[in-house]
């Protein structure tokens, strides 16, 4: 796990380059502001369920982070919203899902913006596994994260308050449906 959580650090510094670069910003203006510097990561084991159309694997919800990276394996069960509906993420051995997490959105002044996504049950007869790496403000961290300045515009204002880190969104309640992780902060 080691070795696995340095390339994936690796990785996502290489996604806050690409993504910097997208927002017509430097490259290193996301990891200059902090977005590499917290970093958690869970591994995820969802036992076979003997009526796995009698409940979910996990609540849909955003993830309350500026990226979170996705390692899973091949059973599947991942879903994410597209045009309003639920749609089956496809399991690819080749591949790691990348998600925008809620405060990527408040930082970009929904430039990108964090999908609402959910863990169906699991049907199969194997454990299903995942590994998530979550890039996150850092625990002790006394910054303040609002819209990044250079993204503002008199047709671009801030969609957000600034909100310090330690408060930032991960005290408010979820709801059934939608992301209400960010409602708070919308100016």
């Amino acid at each position: 796990m080691l070795e696995y959580s340095k390339e994936v650090m690796k990785f996502a510094e290489l996604v806050f380059e690409l993504l910097s670069e997208a927002l017509g910003l430097s490259p290193n203006h996301l990891k200059d502001i902090g977005c590499t510097k917290g970093f958690c990561m869970l591994c995820h084991c969802y036992p076979p369920c003997p009526e796995p159309d009698r409940t979910l694997g996990a609540a849909q919800h955003t993830d309350r982070t500026f990226l979170t990276i996705l390692l899973q394996d091949d059973i599947g069960g991942l879903q994410a919203v597209h045009d309003g509906y639920y749609i089956d993420v496809p399991v690819n051995p080749d591949a790691i899902i990348v998600n925008i997490g809620d405060l990527l959105q408040l930082v970009t002044n929904d430039k990108f913006v964090s999908v609402e996504h959910r863990v169906m049950a699991n049907g199969s007869k194997q454990p299903r596994i995942a590994v998530s790496s979550f890039f996150v403000h850092p625990p002790t961290s006394a910054s303040v994260y609002g819209p990044i300045k250079e993204l503002l515009s008199e047709e671009n204002p801030p969609k957000y308050r600034e909100t310090p880190a330690g408060y930032s969104n991960h005290f408010v309640p979820r709801q059934r449906v939608g992301n209400n992780s960010l409602s708070h902060l919308r100016i």
